[in-house]
């Protein structure tokens, strides 16, 4: 634990700017960042006057590379972590309780001995968190009291994964707190996956958390018994490179059957050929099926199949381009991946109003100014939500420009690759 006073004095006076840039890479972020935790001990310290030791936790968000829709069929995905996060001041206690304030929101107060789901608790803040205490537990880890205060800059609804930011501080903050930060940080986003899918009631996948909790560029493998993660030595500040995420402010609203109809898709393809999942359907035998499948089922199903199987070889692709340092190659990969989501397995508008497309317009408008600077795919689910673009430093300000004239201020986040996943700060 660390004194109170002495960190917010060494945060104000710059002494901890080092940390700082090594943790979120952009040294223009650095007197924000240096700020923003001197604010969020300022809270902390509004909220529990009494407590003088603190420790600081930090999770970040996510962003999908490449990899888009693979992983619900047990496929490949490369994600990272991005330099925006969930940060929390913490003080421990010996009370078995967990008080949390995040953000404006009221206090979370949570018994570590009772772990039992509540219906009541459904999709809300106070389930994540007792999922996450439940799953700790069932993992043979030891589980403790403690007051936080929360903030975070992680966009809720931009596809950057706020709530497994969430799942994944908490398990990091009782990883230091009572197990000597000996949790591992795949075990830490397995057990918010549990949080999610058991206590919020959110039938999410692994990748968000993942790829929150690892930190830095990873390669995902989600084969049936245990995710196969591989860390990505990648260095986009040498390579010139920044990660621009446009939120093109469309509504997710009544999308829910649009997302569905994906993996139910791709999930009728597999069992019609005897398997559950198109991972483990022989490429060569869907291919000479494709006559019969266009037949029992939809074109649409065949061609959102034919993307997986060809973004599966995208994924390992980009994973040795990078391993390679080849950024050029790997940003023609990540174009044809924009492509092939765009083509194959249509999710860039709903077919249910067509005459909404904000993705295929924010798509449309990055390819004319990026050209060879640069490339953009959807993110994420898609149908509406946010675009990802990779886009040379020197071109960033004409592209945020051009966007943010299209949909708004702040629509365009430039983001970096950050190196960590959930961490202790001090």
């Amino acid at each position: 634990m660390n004194n109170i006073n002495e960190v917010k004095d060494k945060l104000s006076n710059g002494m901890f700017d080092e940390r700082i840039k090594a943790i979120y890479v952009d040294h223009d972020r650095v007197k924000y960042n240096r700020e923003r935790y001197v604010n969020a001990i300022l809270h902390f310290e509004g909220l529990f006057p009494e407590e003088k030791e603190i420790e600081i936790y930090s999770a970040p968000g996510r962003s999908e590379v490449c990899g888009n829709h693979t992983d619900h069929q047990n496929g490949v995905v490369l994600a990272t972590s991005i330099n925006l996060d969930a940060i929390a001041i913490v003080a421990k206690t010996d009370d078995n309780a967990i008080r949390l304030v995040s953000g404006e929101f009221p206090m979370e107060v949570i018994d570590v001995d009772d772990v039992e789901k509540r219906d009541s608790e459904l999709e809300t803040t106070t389930s994540l968190i007792r999922g996450v205490v439940a799953g700790l537990k069932q993992a043979g880890y030891k589980t403790g009291g403690f007051k936080a205060y929360v903030t975070s800059d992680v966009l809720m609804g931009a596809g950057m994964s706020s709530s497994a930011a969430f799942e994944g501080l908490i398990g990091t903050i009782l990883s230091g707190l009572y197990n000597d930060m000996g949790v591992s940080s795949e075990e830490i986003a397995q057990i918010g996956q549990y949080a999610e899918n058991k206590y919020f009631g959110k039938p999410c996948g692994l990748m968000d958390q993942m790829a929150c909790c690892v930190g830095g560029m990873i390669y995902i493998d989600f084969c049936k018994d245990k995710p196969v993660v591989k860390t990505v030595e990648s260095n986009f500040e040498e390579a010139g490179l920044s990660l621009c995420i446009v939120d093109t402010k469309g509504s997710h609203a009544d999308l829910t059957p649009d997302y569905a109809a994906v993996p139910n898709e791709m999930g009728l393809v597999a069992k019609s050929l005897g398997k559950e999942r198109l991972r483990d359907v022989s490429e060569e035998k869907f291919y000479k099926n494709i006559p019969a499948l266009r037949k029992k089922l939809s074109d649409r199903a065949v061609l959102r199949a034919i993307h997986f199987f060809m973004e599966e070889k995208r994924v390992d692709e980009a994973f040795n381009m990078l391993k390679a340092s080849d950024y050029a190659g790997f940003l023609e990969v990540i174009r044809r991946s924009g492509d092939s989501s765009a083509k194959f397995l249509q999710n860039i508008y709903s077919p249910r109003d067509v005459d909404t497309q904000n993705v295929t317009v924010a798509l449309a408008v990055s390819e004319s100014v990026i050209g060879n600077a640069g490339v953009c795919r959807v993110h994420g689910g898609g149908f509406a939500g946010t675009i990802q673009a990779f886009v040379k430093d020197e071109a960033v300000a004409g592209y945020k420009a051009a966007i943010e004239a299209v949909f708004g201020k702040d629509s365009c986040n430039v983001l970096k690759i950050r190196p960590y996943g959930g961490i202790k700060v001090l």
